[in-house]
């Protein structure tokens, strides 16, 4: 009886310690974004941002750096379908966006990781940590291939710069770039001072957009067989590029925290205005950049522009800086993840240098060996993005919501949740057993025609061999 009444008090107390520490990781667990992401300070804390400025964020949290791979989507799709699939896709990440705030609201939490875990508990935590830190991990190496496919070209219009040249290189571009600049910026403690640059970037990509929009007028590239086809079959691909695009969860419960009266309404509107004015300039990127090149299109755009091309050198400088301007805030992602996974929340200076050394070095080495920046593009989309997207906020929504999954209520999100979970492994096979071919480095055929009569206003160029290949 005795023995009966220890072993009952024993599991009773290891019950409650099982308890006890769920809680505490509980509250660990759920700390608000502002505390993670910027330091508390009586001053800043004032400085809550109005609607405007809360929309503005969302548009730079909404159009990456990824929206020069768009075109490259319409060519997996086809134009017209691609354009429709374009509009699916922002309208499931406009829904889903407003379904994160609302189930934040029902389960009293005001995280994504909050949220997932009150949901599902530590396995979903587990799940959505690994998510959170691949989306911004991957992110980095199509950056890094970004810069290795954009600065050797900037540099070969310098006079006395030729092919052959160590500026020319792709992996002395990265490493020069990653040790001089993106590495110092990456290691910044907070992202008050990375936010700073946000206007810039936003800059920077609506110059990119004039560029390719100019050159779609300017240039005449021979269309290619099937260009204007309604539909392909490699349209699930394309899903995964434009969820890449489009995905900007991890950001949603900050803006809607820095809201001086934070409402599902006041986010749906703020969401609903700044996701129009993204697909306005997204549609606007497809289009004209798969207009121009057609069946050409790379997944990295820049890479179909000849590098005699001035103007596209000029985007291409552009480009370059928008990339290195985003790629510390990726970074800064990815290094909170390993933190509040490994260290709660908290890393030390030494530790803060050692994981962001870490993480930059492993996303150099990466990028040193893969070049094709189409399938990071589609495989971080389908892996990473889709289930960030379509399969988690919905899964949390229906699992708090106080009706059946199986309510007219419940329709859009339990559509939306099997789309995702259909998208996943479908695209994943297509991308890995019908990878696109990927022409890193070289220069297009219509650019390579007529090579002994470059000259510098390619316009002419372009419109040579257009008639040469015709």
């Amino acid at each position: 009886m005795l023995k009966t009444e220890s072993n009952s008090g024993g599991e009773g107390a290891s019950r409650m310690t099982n308890t006890q520490a769920q809680n505490t990781w509980l509250e660990r667990v759920d700390i608000d974004d502002n505390q993670l992401l910027i330091p508390e300070d009586g001053e800043d804390r004032k400085c809550s941002s109005n609607v405007f400025w809360a929309g503005f964020n969302l548009i730079n949290a909404i159009l990456g750096t990824g929206m020069i791979g768009l075109p490259y989507s319409m060519k997996l799709a086809g134009l017209p379908l691609g354009i429709l699939l374009l509009l699916g896709v922002a309208y499931v990440t406009d829904y889903s966006m407003i379904l994160l705030i609302k189930a934040g609201g029902m389960s009293g939490t005001s995280t994504y990781q909050a949220l997932v875990s009150r949901t599902f508990g530590f396995p979903g935590y587990l799940l959505l940590s690994v998510l959170q830190f691949l989306y911004p991990f991957a992110a980095m190496i199509s950056y890094n291939i970004i810069t290795g496919d954009i600065l050797p070209k900037i540099f070969q219009r310098i006079p006395g710069v030729t092919s052959r040249s160590i500026l020319a290189d792709r992996h002395f571009a990265i490493l020069s770039t990653t040790i001089a600049i993106t590495l110092p910026i990456a290691l910044y403690r907070n992202m008050q001072r990375l936010g700073k640059v946000s206007l810039m970037s936003l800059l920077f990509t609506i110059i990119v957009l004039l560029i390719v929009i100019t050159r779609t007028s300017t240039l005449t590239i021979p269309h290619t067989d099937g260009a204007w086809v309604f539909a392909k079959w490699n349209a699930i691909q394309a899903v995964g590029v434009m969820s890449f695009v489009f995905m900007c969860h991890h950001a949603c419960f900050l803006i809607y925290g820095s809201l001086e009266k934070g409402t599902v309404k006041s986010w749906s509107n703020i969401t609903h205005v700044s996701m129009i004015i993204s697909l306005i300039i997204s549609v606007q990127y497809s289009v004209f950049g798969y207009v121009t090149f057609t069946g050409y299109t790379q997944g990295d755009l820049f890479e179909n522009y000849c590098k005699d091309d001035d103007l596209a050198t000029a985007g291409r400088f552009f480009y370059a800086m928008t990339i290195i301007l985003t790629y510390p805030m990726e970074c800064f992602v990815a290094r909170e993840v390993i933190s509040n996974v490994f260290f709660a929340g908290t890393l030390s200076t030494l530790h803060h240098f050692v994981v962001t050394l870490l993480v930059v070095s492993v996303t150099t080495v990466v990028s040193l060996f893969s070049d094709c920046l189409g399938l990071v593009l589609e495989l971080n989309g389908i892996l990473s993005a889709t289930p960030l997207v379509f399969i988690i906020p919905t899964a949390c929504y229906l699992k708090l919501s106080a009706d059946h999954w199986y309510h007219w209520n419940n329709a859009m999100p339990c559509f939306i949740l099997l789309l995702g979970i259909l998208i996943m492994p479908i695209g994943f096979i297509m991308a890995i057993l019908y990878p696109q071919e990927c022409s890193h480095g070289k220069e297009m055929t219509y650019c390579l025609l007529n090579s002994t009569h470059l000259d510098v206003s390619v316009p002419h160029l372009y419109k040579s061999n257009a008639t040469g290949m015709q």
